[in-house]
């Protein structure tokens, strides 16, 4: 398959390994990574703050730099980005743009996917050949298990790495509290939330807690951070593409 990669903001800015190990691991499946770079921000940060109208530029500009027919799929490591993608385009076509855009929007929504979904559904792969011999714990974030439901793909693909020692995240499917601003704008009850988070991080013992996004990962390591725990944040991607090491002859 030709597949576009949508790095995201995030991924850019700050947590470009994520983004890196997605092609890695995409090219290792036997698989051509295209990168548009023309892309930019999806638009989420402005929806969720009231200023629709403003993404419009935004909205228009995914469905240009996407909506390449020669693209078999589109894949972000972020399930937040591919929901704003999937759903809030639709919205702001409709109230902004026009029918044409409207059109385009539909068209590469449906073929934009998040990893696991991409390697699960369109795939059909759960065993992707990985290798990462430590103790982890998984957190799914909001957008991918409410907005896109992806379910539990991601622990399928964890399930069949090799020497992992998965262990379950008690309250897994309560948020962090990062929300995007909703940590700025509700802070002590985002603190809280994260307080939750962190503890049931720590039932764990895991060495790693693993995501699909990366802002929940930054939210969630931040606090572990200050706290001194010790356990990493990781992206599902990173594990993914983390493969044995070559035995020397």
């Amino acid at each position: 398959m030709r597949i576009a990669l949508f790095a995201t903001c995030i991924g850019d800015t700050m947590f470009p390994e994520a983004v890196k190990s997605t092609a890695l691991l995409l090219t290792r499946l036997g698989h051509e990574v295209v990168f548009p770079p023309g892309q930019t921000c999806c638009g989420q940060m402005h929806v969720n703050t009231g200023y629709q109208p403003d993404a419009l530029p935004l909205v228009r500009n995914y469905a240009d730099e996407f909506g390449d027919a020669a693209y078999d799929a589109v894949v972000a490591p972020s399930g937040s980005c591919v929901g704003s993608v999937r759903h809030q385009h639709e919205i702001v076509a409709a109230r902004y743009g026009d029918p044409a855009l409207r059109e385009r929007v539909e068209t590469v929504g449906a073929k934009t996917y998040e990893l696991s979904e991409l390697l699960v559904d369109v795939l059909d792969v759960t065993d992707v050949g990985a290798w990462y011999p430590h103790r982890v714990t998984y957190h799914p974030t909001c957008h991918s298990l409410r907005m896109l439901r992806v379910g539990d793909k991601p622990l399928r693909l964890l399930r069949a790495v090799r020497d992992i020692d998965l262990v379950e995240l008690p309250a897994a499917d309560s948020c962090c509290g990062f929300g995007g601003t909703f940590a700025i704008k509700n802070a002590e009850t985002s603190t809280a939330m994260l307080a939750d988070k962190i503890r049931a991080v720590a039932d764990t013992g895991a060495e790693s807690l693993c995501a699909g996004d990366s802002s929940c990962l930054m939210h969630i390591g931040g606090g572990m951070s200050r706290l001194q725990m010790g356990t990493r944040t990781v992206h599902l991607a990173e594990i993914l593409a983390s493969t044995a090491p070559a035995v020397a002859r």
